[in-house]
């Protein structure tokens, strides 16, 4: 038997405290916990910062962020749980972001984090113990790396544009009601 190796260990830490916070959040989404507001609550807040419509909004980011965020604390699946939690955060930062980095000022700090976190993971496997090594990294193959990084992009800058002309939209409308 071998020696326990620091990075082996480090790396489980990693997972189980990024997965934990990824799932913690997107059960707030999905099931109200730990004080959430559940898929109505979260839809309509998903509404109010132009993801629409906001259930299937809510429901994709709360999937990306619990499924992801458990996936990567069990170090299953490691590239797509990895990417599709980066690409979630990488909504969630799009929201944050004209707030500027820091998260006392409301910017993308957080979000931002936790979307690098999960893709160095999915980037760099899920390592000894996990079990994408139990059962031999049937679903950590090589090409699913870039292939789960590509979806995860296109989705994300599907949604973050779709935001942004629903944005645009919302203030052309606020201003032609104003100009009455």
């Amino acid at each position: 038997m071998t020696c326990p190796s620091r990075s082996d260990i480090g790396l489980l830490v990693l997972r189980i405290g990024t997965g934990g916070v990824l799932f913690a959040h997107g059960t707030q989404k999905l099931f109200g916990w730990f004080g959430g507001g559940g898929i109505e609550g979260t839809a309509r807040g998903m509404e109010a910062m132009g993801f629409r419509p906001g259930r299937p909004s809510a429901i994709a980011s709360g999937l990306a962020e619990a499924g992801g965020g458990a996936l990567l604390a069990l170090g299953l699946a490691t590239p797509a749980a990895g990417a599709a939690a980066a690409g979630g955060m990488a909504g969630a930062a799009s929201v944050h972001a004209p707030n500027g980095f820091f998260a006392q000022e409301g910017g993308f700090e957080h979000p931002g984090h936790l979307g690098w976190t999960a893709a160095s993971i999915a980037l760099m496997g899920a390592g000894r113990y996990s079990l994408d090594r139990a059962t031999c990294h049937r679903l950590d193959q090589p090409w699913m790396v870039p292939v789960a990084f590509a979806a995860s992009a296109v989705a994300a800058a599907v949604v973050i544009r779709k935001r942004a002309k629903a944005l645009v939209a919302d203030r052309e409308e606020e201003a032609a009601r104003s100009e009455f």
